[in-house]
């Protein structure tokens, strides 16, 4: 699943392509068409918003909503380029001046009113932006002391206290900040966890401006910690059983998770 830091890449690129122009909006196949895409026909694309793992194109009084999820993406094509997959694949197409951006897949492709974006159902939930302008960390503590019980790592996947994170940079900050991604909020002081979203903020923010670097930890499962040489560990964690990778030696209290 795309993390913020992708999101926003895509973003940055999708406005860069598209962005201040009245776009002629298509829908692809029936699923666009369900979505009532082409009502944006014709009107001016603003911005591209990145909200966590959302992105919101704001056109006027209306918003389109796209959430890529697992298998979605968008692409930006010049004019007459060869797409990397069938058209009967794209939900949406902008076409703009030279270029055109392609949704193909994901979970969520919506027309909403701007003014429903504060109340609705899904995008008033989410948590604080790890990488919002102005990241407000205490806030962000506080949405995570919501759920004491629930384990760190855990904790960080969960959109509602804070949005943004994946598996990737979940295991990543963990490991920077030599956070045990096992203990519960509860077991962590505010410095802890003041410190592992510190560490989330600045790789991602890194990633988003200029591509991810090698993972320290993340699909590294018996390679050696790049620390205190000890193997890097990995199993299943929390309801969905995402896959969580840590030093049992450099994560306090790690090596203690059953």
């Amino acid at each position: 699943m795309a993390e913020g830091d992708t999101i926003r890449r895509t973003a940055r690129r999708i406005e860069a392509a598209v962005g201040g122009q009245d776009l002629s909006v298509i829908a692809g196949n029936g699923r666009g068409r369900a979505a009532g895409v082409e009502r944006l026909d014709g009107r001016r694309l603003e911005r591209v918003e990145a909200r966590g793992k959302h992105l919101l194109f704001h056109f006027g009084d209306l918003v389109l909503h796209s959430h890529l999820g697992m298998s979605g993406s968008w692409r930006a094509y010049r004019h007459g380029e060869r797409w990397a997959k069938p058209a009967s694949a794209a939900w949406v197409v902008l076409r703009g001046d030279r270029f055109e951006a392609v949704q193909f897949s994901g979970p969520t492709l919506r027309v909403l009113g701007r003014a429903k974006l504060s109340n609705d159902p899904t995008l008033s939930r989410l948590g604080p932006d790890i990488l919002a302008p102005r990241f407000d960390e205490s806030a962000a503590i506080a949405s995570l002391r919501q759920s004491p019980a629930h384990e760190l790592g855990e904790a960080l996947l969960d959109q509602r206290l804070i949005t943004g994170i994946g598996n990737i940079f979940k295991s990543e900050a963990c490991f920077a900040a030599r956070a045990d991604p096992w203990r519960s909020i509860a077991a962590h002081s505010d410095e802890e966890l003041r410190g592992t979203l510190s560490a989330a903020r600045r790789l991602m923010r890194d990633s988003a401006a200029r591509g991810r670097a090698d993972p320290a930890v993340y699909r590294r499962a018996g390679r050696p910690c790049p620390t205190c040489g000890t193997p890097i560990a990995a199993r299943g964690q929390g309801d969905a059983n995402r896959r969580t990778y840590w030093c049992p030696r450099c994560q306090t209290g790690a090596s203690r998770a059953k």
